[in-house]
């Protein structure tokens, strides 16, 4: 028997239903069937189901004579389940790569629980993509089992049946069925969740669930909202017939009014004429589970009174909604005014000498080439006071003594006012009026490869939400801008013409690159948990502007460190850092997360120190980041995965072929990025001439004294001794090799 059985109600799918289908059949995993049932579908989805399973004999088909709706559907598909847990899938929706791989593992390490709860996303029609809010209680739940008496917060995630799998004999053994009606996933979930002896937690998103604009429960409006009193109806009834089950009623009570409040706020579900009547349904429900001795929760106060009472205190709440939005709007601009106003008063106090700003990546904290400067400082021109720029909730990482302004706060402003030197890699604020005197230092983020500045006018998707000239506007302000090499200079030029003076001192940050030691890495190994001994493969992509979010899933993890334990042996690690960009969103959750909770990878998104990493790695797998530039400098093997090369250039635009001009092997396919690893040609003689090349064009300027050269020249006025590769052929755009796609 299988593993898994997927059961698939299908209706008036049509558009959507080969995309689900191709989602599960194309699992890695494949220890599956499908039970896909046709719910009398009358736009030809039927059809499709049948040459699915021509095609594939795990596919089965049912066609029912009636419609009957999702709930009965699925019961027509469960006894034909045969695999040891079941899942049910709507038809519009996906399964995320690696799904059923994630799954049954958790499956296993539970020892088959009688309910996995797994996390999923909601792909919205506009294009975002949503993370469900409360998917951090996955993670509390532990990595035993347990049940709802032990974890009650589990109620408290979504109550739909497609974020979890069951055991097969478990549903059996208590007859769970889905009734009739629209909201058949409520009477489904609570009896299953309070029956379960033993619940486990995945934090995996395993489920893309589409929100379509029309088409669903949640997009139509009419009377069956009506069905969410019925169903809970039948879960109270579920309780009166569980012996020592009643303490769960004041919770149901509370979640019940939780639920049918939340439908009555939406604005195009229950029509306007029956709002008052769904309204005294609720309350009615409400005051009939309600013992005289339980309190009134406070989000359910609003039950306690009338329609006519509930409607004002709607129009009050939306009131203060607009008023909040319209009194944001107006509390930002009027903060752009004050800090401009600012900026020019405090033009009339003195200027400082001795004060430096410094800020790195939007003010995140004392990172990159800003930090490397202000250690420089702090030996070489300890008179000059450094003082860093960073957000508030980022306070709380800083080291110890460092000193700081929150932005926009009026010290900061008198700082601004009062520095000679700002120290950064991204844009000042906008209300900074640059004061005759004061230098600014733009380091940038690394060696450029995709398009920046200027021509992202040319990428309208790459440049979404980037106001362009206000960016150069803020660069005119600009004294000198740092570069590694000749590459870089030639394209700061072009993509911000602005008047700045380049200065060929090398990056900063990748002084310590430079002038690493065979056991420079060793502490951040230890931090890590990497054994000794190991070899660490630093993988390193870069988030792509041709998906809304930026997260491409261009590798499958869990295939890859199984891959790699084959050709390396067990003594690798294999540190996966994604792009700070993606740190907060849904990419973790897609299996990086829970493949490092069980140990098979090392998530190192959150170390903010990314030179670390690349001191404690062996080698670099990356795709189009400009980390491949720095790491060069260490003189190890680097892996180009460069399988949607094309696609990357037509929507961001590339400065020049990586596939062409490589720092080592390129792959484009995961068969070639696997089998480089397996035949060793990841370290072998082509890879260490291409590096070579590669470290003589791009690490030019890199001899480990960029931040000494950086404060000797522009903070102490010194005649210090720039970095001056030998001459070379006059510089062009064919000569530095700058191609432009």
């Amino acid at each position: 028997m299988p593993r898994f059985s997927v059961i698939v109600p299908v209706f008036e799918v049509r558009g959507f239903l080969r995309e689900c289908l191709d989602s599960v059949l194309r699992q890695s995993y494949r220890d599956l069937e499908v039970i896909a049932v046709n719910d009398c579908s009358p736009d030809g989805s039927g059809e499709i189901l049948d040459v699915y399973a021509a095609r594939d004999p795990r596919v089965r088909v049912l066609h029912l004579p009636a419609n009957v709706g999702p709930g009965r559907a699925r019961n027509a598909g469960l006894p034909y389940a045969t695999g040891d847990f079941v899942l049910f899938l709507d038809s519009d929706d996906t399964l995320t790569p690696g799904a059923l791989r994630a799954l049954a593992d958790r499956l296993d390490e539970a020892g088959d629980p009688d309910v996995l709860v797994f996390d999923h996303v909601r792909a919205c029609w506009w294009g975002e993509t949503r993370r469900d809010s409360l998917a951090h209680l996955l993670t509390t739940a532990g990595e035993g089992t347990f049940t709802v008496s032990e974890h009650p917060e589990i109620l408290e995630l979504p109550t739909v049946v497609w974020n979890k799998a069951y055991r097969r004999e478990f549903v059996e053994a208590h007859g769970f069925r889905f009734p009739p009606g629209h909201y058949e996933d409520t009477p489904w979930t609570f009896p299953v969740l309070f029956g379960a002896g033993r619940i486990a937690a995945l934090d995996r998103i395993c489920v893309a669930h589409r929100q379509r604009r029309r088409g669903d429960i949640l997009s139509t409006t009419s009377r069956r909202h009506f069905d969410v009193h019925d169903q809970y109806e039948r879960v109270f009834g579920f309780l009166d017939s569980r012996p020592g089950a009643s303490g769960w009623r004041s919770y149901l009570r509370n979640r019940m009014a939780a639920h049918c409040l939340d439908i009555l706020a939406g604005p195009d579900r229950v029509p306007s004429g029956d709002r008052a009547e769904f309204f005294r349904r609720t309350a009615e429900l409400y005051r009939k589970y309600r013992s005289d001795h339980d309190p009134v929760a406070p989000e359910c106060r609003l039950l306690e009174g009338g329609w006519a009472a509930y409607r004002a205190r709607r129009q009050v709440t939306r009131a203060r909604t607009a008023l909040g939005v319209h009194g944001e709007r107006l509390r930002a601009a009027g903060a752009e005014l004050v800090g401009r106003g600012w900026s020019l008063a405090h033009e009339r106090l003195p200027q400082d000498p001795d004060l430096a700003l410094y800020s790195a990546f939007s003010h995140r904290g004392v990172l990159g080439d800003p930090a490397a400067v202000y250690q420089a400082a702090r030996e070489l021109a300890p008179h000059i006071r450094g003082v860093w720029v960073v957000r508030p909730e980022r306070v709380a990482a800083l080291p110890p003594g460092v000193e700081y302004v929150t932005p926009g706060s009026p010290e900061y402003l008198r700082m601004a006012a009062r520095a000679t030197y700002f120290v950064g890699n991204a844009d000042w604020p906008g209300t900074l009026t640059k004061r005759p005197g004061s230098v600014h230092l733009h380091t940038h983020q690394g060696t450029p490869l995709k398009f920046m500045g200027a021509d992202l006018l040319h990428k309208p998707g790459a440049r979404l939400g980037v106001d362009v000239p206000d960016m150069l506007r803020r660069a005119d302000r600009w004294d000198h801008s740092l570069v590694a090499n000749r590459h870089s200079e030639l394209v700061w030029s072009r993509a911000y013409p602005c008047g700045f003076t380049s200065l060929r001192t090398g990056s900063p940050r990748n002084d310590v690159l430079v002038n690493a030691g065979p056991d420079s890495g060793t502490p951040v190994r230890e931090r890590l948990g990497i054994p000794a001994g190991h070899t660490v493969v630093l993988y390193a992509p870069t988030p792509r502007d041709y998906r809304r979010g930026g997260h491409v899933e261009r590798i499958d993890l869990a295939r890859f460190a199984a891959d790699l334990r084959r050709s390396m042996g067990e003594a690798h690690t294999l540190v996966v850092r994604l792009h700070p960009s993606l740190a907060d969103g849904p990419a973790r959750g897609l299996g990086l997360a829970e493949l490092h909770r069980r140990g098979v990878v090392v998530d190192a998104t959150d170390e903010p120190h990314v030179e670390e990493l690349m001191l404690a790695s062996d080698v670099l797998v990356t795709d189009y980041s400009a980390l491949m530039f720095d790491y060069a400098n260490l003189d190890r093997p680097i892996v180009v995965h460069a399988d949607d090369r094309d696609a990357f250039a037509a929507s961001r635009g590339v400065y020049l072929d990586i596939t062409a001009d490589p720092p080592g092997h390129v792959s484009r396919s995961y068969r070639e990025l696997a089998w480089l690893f397996d035949s060793g040609q990841w370290r072998d003689s082509e890879s260490a001439r291409l590096r070579a090349g590669f470290r003589e064009r791009y690490c030019e300027f890199d001899d480990g004294r960029a931040a000494e050269r950086v404060v000797r020249t522009l903070m102490l006025g010194e005649r210090a001794v720039v970095a001056v590769p030998a001459p070379r052929p006059a510089e062009s755009l064919t000569s530095t090799g700058l191609v432009l796609s």
